[in-house]
């Protein structure tokens, strides 16, 4: 039996992770934590995520509920996914990390600090997504520098970072596939008399509404053809199973960093 805790449980992914916990027979959930302050905290974790009651508190502190875990899976704000990491690291446990918006700086930290523990970190846990990180490199590699290409990300009003991690991961490797440097390519937004689009660039344009879960699509643009590849998530349950996934899966292996590509066998 693989114990893990949840951070954020009382937001959106966190609480989705929580209460699907229970569909995974090989998965003990033994705690769940928020930060300091939090309206919730020592209310049941269960009742919090509509469960019912499983007689597991709402903690404020990782610290104290890690010693009793083996993984810990973080879906929160980058600053506070780093201190997670951090309480991993002293502990020696695992972590599975689905947060967005990390700097490049943060990133360099991350991939430092999973020297000493194993670390799965994705800006996004789904399936079908990660299916297309695979599928794109190949269509890239053939299409070459024969079609444009354009990335469009929908998301929910209240999503902070832009462009989404998901995109900007499309980005990368298609890029590293075509042999482009993304950040001498990228283009993330277009106004006034900006004269023709050159050949190398990668654009990736944002669209925040309403309560749009996810999409995601990349268009390779031809002279007298286009692809389109698009991927819809209609339902938050897509990432926390994945991310539930990877808990499993990154048990007992070794120290390292790690994403769901790794997780599903991809490369």
């Amino acid at each position: 039996m693989i114990k893990i805790v949840v951070a954020g449980v009382a937001g959106k992914m966190g609480g989705r992770i929580t209460a699907l916990s229970k569909d995974y027979p090989e998965l003990k959930l033994v705690g769940g934590f928020e930060r300091k302050g939090h309206e919730l905290i020592g209310k049941d974790i269960g009742e919090i995520v509509g469960i019912g009651n499983v007689n597991i508190p709402l903690k404020d502190n990782l610290y104290e509920i890690i010693n009793d875990t083996d993984v810990v899976i973080s879906f929160t704000s980058p600053e506070a996914s780093l201190e997670h990491l951090k309480v991993v690291v002293d502990k020696k446990k695992a972590i599975v990390i689905g947060t967005t918006g990390f700097s490049k700086e943060q990133i360099e930290n991350i991939k430092k600090l999973s020297e000493n523990v194993p670390v799965v970190l994705a800006p996004n846990m789904s399936v079908g997504v990660n299916l297309l990180f695979k599928i794109l490199k190949d269509v890239a590699v053939v299409l070459g520098d024969d079609f444009d290409i354009e990335i469009v990300e929908y998301h929910h009003r209240l999503k902070k970072d832009a462009p989404s991690g998901t995109a900007l991961k499309m980005a990368q490797v298609i890029a590293e596939a075509i042999n482009r440097n993304l950040d001498e390519v990228a283009v993330y937004a277009r106004k006034g008399i900006i004269g023709e689009r050159t050949k190398k660039e990668i654009g990736i344009q944002t669209v925040r509404a309403g309560d749009i879960v996810g999409e995601h699509t990349v268009l390779f643009g031809g002279l007298g053809e286009r692809i389109e590849i698009t991927h819809k998530a209609s339902s938050r349950d897509t990432f926390a199973r994945g991310a539930l996934k990877a808990a499993k899966w990154i048990f007992s292996k070794p120290a390292g960093l790690y994403d769901m590509m790794n997780v599903l066998g991809l490369k």
